[in-house]
């Protein structure tokens, strides 16, 4: 089997660290499954975001719903960077870890009354809005509370993202934003929306992009809009090219970001304005394991089988998009025999598996497995279901770690029933 391992999870005489820390010496206090976090790699990958667009004005918004752990978004923000928050609870979650409002962005194609009353009220940087009723609720809002609210509007570039269609946000197809044509009628319209100060065109072509050129024929497109806009009187302070950018799961060709910037940058200098990126993914999913625990193994006549203390509820991606997370020891045994295998979870689901049909080295009952690049929709997407409690999390900083939240307890899985219960 292929043994993956970086700068930031790597193999000492055989057996797996995070940073400093070996992850049997986490595991041996916090249990299995549990989340497992690089500070240093959300640190490093943030900064490769500012270097590599240091020749424009520009600012990153990091995509909380990517990983939602406070801990995780104060080491963001701390780093200087604004936030990226789609619903009233991630915009409850950043200002818990301290974000600035000043630098958050509300997102989402569906926002309630209370979650655009709640984002003016809070003064943030923008809302994105993604259709006419919004602008126009937005407006009504922001007239009742005697404000003026900065209003980005999400435009859908059209432009095939090449990835999964579950996460592909920006073909016309699909439910997000609003076309050039309808956008343009929206901005000519600005002095009927009294309560409303337009500050830019933004865009997000889907997520898990593994190529720049959606990104050079999205941001051509958008920079020939953004003109438009200009020559008819419209005044734009910023342009927003959203997030997507696709990460190594297994054997995917990647651009880096600074392929990226160099692609896009050219366009980008010409607009002469702000330029906004809101990365997710990027910055957080290979900074992050889940640890597993093998429980038993078994075979029949057709395969063999792993059954983890993982699960479906724990990891979702594997049987939601059949999306690949790359499996491997915590600790290797040289002299093993390399298996075929169905990595499967405790959960009565036959979807309930982390991997089918994987390579893998043969491990027994109370062996420990590192499930890679997990530090993105992974503890984010998790459940309760079968009444599991959801995983710990523990963020490695050097040579030290510590539980950024604990595992849930019994008491959390009932929150108010048994008080209610009739």
């Amino acid at each position: 089997m292929k043994i993956l391992s970086s700068e930031y999870f790597s193999y000492r005489n055989n057996e797996l660290f995070c940073e400093e820390v070996p992850v049997r010496e986490i595991v041996n206090k916090s249990g299995t499954p549990a989340y497992i976090y690089s500070r240093k790699f959300f640190q490093d990958r943030y900064r490769d975001f500012i270097n590599a667009f240091s020749p424009v004005d520009h600012s990153v918004f990091y995509a909380v719903k990517a990983n939602g752990n406070l801990s995780v978004i104060k080491t963001f923000v701390d780093q200087g960077s604004g936030i990226d928050v789609n619903s009233e609870g991630e915009l409850f979650r950043g200002l818990k870890a301290g974000a600035d409002p000043g630098k958050i962005i509300l997102t989402g194609v569906g926002k309630s009354e209370s979650e655009i009353r709640l984002g003016i009220e809070k003064n943030l940087l923008l809302i994105k809005a993604e259709s006419e009723e919004e602008i126009s609720l937005i407006n009504r809002i922001a007239s009742e509370m005697g404000k003026t609210a900065d209003v980005a509007v999400r435009i859908n570039p059209d432009v095939n993202p090449g990835t999964h269609p579950y996460i592909s946000t920006g073909l016309a197809e699909n439910k997000f934003g609003v076309d050039k044509s309808t956008a343009a009628r929206l901005f000519k319209m600005k002095d009927e929306f009294s309560n409303i100060r337009f500050s830019g065109i933004d865009m997000h072509l889907g997520s898990q992009i593994t190529s720049v050129y959606p990104y050079v024929e999205a941001v051509r497109k958008m920079s020939e809009f953004y003109f438009y806009l200009r020559d008819n009187g419209i005044k734009l302070s910023h342009f927003d090219i959203g997030g997507g950018m696709g990460i190594r799961y297994s054997s995917e060709e990647v651009f880096t970001i600074n392929e990226l910037a160099e692609a896009i940058l050219p366009d980008l200098k010409k607009l002469g304005c702000r330029i906004l990126l809101e990365p997710g993914r990027s910055l957080t999913a290979n900074g992050g394991i889940l640890a597993t625990k093998v429980m038993f193994t078994k075979s029949n006549q057709l395969k063999h089988f792993l059954i983890t203390d993982a699960a479906v509820n724990d990891l979702l991606r594997p049987s939601f998009y059949g999306a690949y997370h790359h499996i491997q020891p915590v600790v290797l045994e040289s002299e093993r025999k390399e298996i075929t295998a169905d990595i499967v979870g405790p959960v009565c689901e036959s979807g309930d598996f982390l991997a089918k049909n994987r390579s893998i080295m043969q491990t027994f009952g109370g062996e420990l497995l590192a499930v890679l690049a997990a530090g993105s929709y992974g503890m984010v997407m998790s459940s309760n279901y079968n009444a599991r409690r959801r995983a710990p999390e523990i963020m490695v900083d050097g040579k030290e770690f510590y539980f950024v939240r604990s595992r849930e307890n019994f008491e959390h899985l009932i929150y108010d029933e048994e008080s209610l219960m009739k």
